[in-house]
């Protein structure tokens, strides 16, 4: 490989390290807001899943995204958050999965 690609590599690389921790910083501060929230679901006595409010999420991120990643990608990447801010919630309330689903 040349110097030049070498170097265009090694530029490109320490960009997406950078957006790398950047996305960190932004999911634990959404996963902050996921378990404030969760404090007042359970002081409200609320289900931790919301399908409605999940459905939001999705079709916001669908709307917001202008590629490349195609919709459907961004669809399954913020399934996953989601997922993972409800096992936060779960964790919280020192459940288990099996105990969420009949909540």
């Amino acid at each position: 490989m040349s110097d030049e690609a070498t170097k265009g590599i090694e530029d490109w690389r320490r960009k997406i390290d950078e957006i790398d921790r950047r996305l960190v910083e932004l999911l634990n501060e959404r996963s902050r807001c996921a378990l404030a929230i969760g404090q007042l679901k359970r002081r409200h006595d609320i289900t931790i899943y919301q399908p409605d409010r999940e459905g939001q999420v999705l079709e916001n991120a669908e709307r917001a995204n202008h590629g490349p990643l195609s919709d459907t990608a961004i669809r399954r990447l913020f399934e996953r958050v989601l997922d993972e801010a409800r096992s936060l919630e779960r964790q919280e309330r020192n459940e288990t999965p099996a105990d969420q689903k009949s909540s």
